[in-house]
C-alpha cells in the first residue's frame, strides 16, 4: 500500500518512541506539579472545607490536562532530546546515515509526530479544555481565592447601534449600578439622553433592568421634551457578565466563543479584550511551536557528543524554558503596551524558527 511506502518500519519505531517519551514526560512532570500544587493549596482547601470529590474531580482532573497542554512545548523538547540522544549514544543514528538516509529523511517521523501533537494540543486547547477550565476556575474562586470581580467602575459600552450606556459604579452583590446614563445617537446627533440615580438588573429575565429616579431628555432639533419618573422597567442589551470580567475568564471560552466575544466587545467599544485576543492567537501559535521545537531538539541531539545526553538535556531545557519565558514577556507587552496581540504571541515562534533553521543547517548530514 502507498501508506506503507511512505511510513517505513523505522518511521513507526521513531514515532512510537517520540510519542511514548512525550506521554511519559507529561506524566512525570505533571505528577510532581500536582504534589507541589496540593502542598501549596492544602491549607486553603482545609480552611474553606473543600470536599475531596471536588478537589479531585473538579480541580485536579481539570488541572492536569490544562497544564499538560500549557507546557506542551516543554514536553515536546524533552521527549525529542531524551530519546534522540539515546539513539545517538547507541550509534543508531550513525547507522541510519551509513545506509544513505539523509537528515531530511530522518525528520519525517519526527514531523509526523509533531503534527499529531500539534493537532491534539490545538483541539484540546480550543474545544475541550476550556470547559474543564470553567469548572477548575469556579472551584478556585470558591475554595482558594476569589477571582470574580464584585464591583466595577466607569463602565461604558455600546449596547446597540448608536446607543451608549454608562454606569459610574456597579456592585454585583445587589446587582445595582449607580449614576446611569443612556445616550441614543442618530446620524451622529444626540436624540435622547436618559439619566438615572440607579439601575438594577433583574436576574429572572435576560437583559431586563429596572431604572430608578430617571429623567429622559428627547431632542428634536431645537425642541426638547423632558420625561421624569420614579421607576421604569426596560430591556437593555447588556448583561453584568459583559463588564464583570473574571480573572482568566478567557481560558473558559472555546476558540469560536473567544472569537465571538472579541468581536462583540470590540463593536461595543470595550478596550479590555487584549487578554482574550492573546489567548485566541496563543492556542494556534503554541500548537505550531511543536514543529519548531522538534527541529531544534532533533538538530541538537542527533550528533554524538562528549557531554552526552546530559549536555543535550541541559541545552534543551534551557531553550524550552526560555521559549516559555519569552512568550510570557511578549504577551505582557501586548497587554500593557502597544504590541498587537497576534504579533506578540508569534514573536517567539519567529525567533525560534530562525534558531531552528540555523541548527538544521549545522546538523549532521
Amino acid at each position: 500500500m502507498k501508506s506503507n511506502r511512505f511510513i517505513k518500519l523505522l518511521d513507526w519505531y521513531i514515532i512510537k518512541k517520540f510519542l511514548g517519551t512525550y506521554v511519559f514526560a507529561i506524566a512525570l512532570i505533571i505528577s510532581i506539579a500536582v504534589v507541589f500544587d496540593f502542598n501549596e493549596k492544602m491549607d486553603k482547601f482545609m480552611e474553606h472545607e473543600a470536599p475531596w470529590t471536588a478537589i479531585i474531580f473538579d480541580y485536579y482532573m481539570n488541572f492536569i490536562p490544562y497544564f499538560a497542554n500549557l507546557f506542551s512545548p516543554l514536553f515536546v523538547f524533552i521527549a525529542v532530546i531524551f530519546f534522540t540522544s539515546k539513539l545517538a549514544e547507541n550509534s543508531e543514528i550513525i547507522a541510519m546515515f551509513s545506509t544513505g538516509m539523509s537528515f531530511k529523511r530522518l525528520m519525517r517521523p519526527y514531523m509526523i509526530s509533531a503534527a499529531v501533537i500539534a493537532i491534539t494540543t490545538f483541539m484540546l486547547g480550543s474545544y475541550i479544555i476550556p470547559e474543564g477550565s470553567a469548572t477548575r476556575l469556579n472551584f478556585e474562586d470558591r475554595y482558594v481565592k476569589q477571582k470574580k470581580k464584585s464591583s466595577v467602575t466607569n463602565v461604558q459600552l455600546e449596547v446597540d447601534s448608536g446607543v451608549i450606556a454608562y454606569i459610574d459604579r456597579y456592585q454585583n452583590y445587589n446587582k445595582t449600578g449607580n449614576r446611569f446614563s443612556l445616550d441614543k445617537f442618530v446620524d451622529k446627533k444626540l436624540v435622547s439622553h436618559l439619566t438615572a440615580r440607579r439601575i438594577v438588573y433583574d436576574t429572572t429575565t435576560v437583559n431586563k433592568w429596572t431604572i430608578h429616579d430617571y429623567m429622559i431628555r428627547e431632542l428634536d432639533g431645537l425642541k426638547e421634551n423632558i420625561i421624569k419618573g420614579d421607576k421604569l422597567d426596560t430591556i437593555i442589551n447588556m448583561d453584568p457578565s459583559d463588564f464583570l470580567i473574571m480573572k482568566n475568564q478567557q481560558e473558559m471560552l472555546t476558540s469560536p466563543q473567544l472569537s465571538e466575544y472579541i468581536d462583540k466587545q470590540r463593536r461595543r467599544g470595550f478596550a479590555n479584550i487584549k487578554e482574550f485576543e492573546i489567548e485566541y492567537h496563543k492556542r494556534i501559535a503554541m500548537s505550531f511551536a511543536s514543529f519548531i521545537l522538534t527541529v531544534i531538539g532533533l538538530s541538537l541531539s542527533s550528533r554524538k557528543t562528549k557531554g552526552g545526553m546530559g549536555l543535550h538535556l541541559g541545552i534543551g531545557l534551557g531553550l524550552s524554558f526560555s521559549y516559555i519565558l519569552f512568550q510570557t514577556i511578549t504577551s505582557t507587552f501586548a497587554v500593557n503596551g502597544n504590541v498587537p496581540p497576534a504579533v506578540a504571541v508569534w514573536i517567539p515562534n519567529i525567533l525560534y524558527a530562525f534558531i531552528a533553521f540555523y541548527l538544521y543547517k549545522k546538523a549532521p548530514k
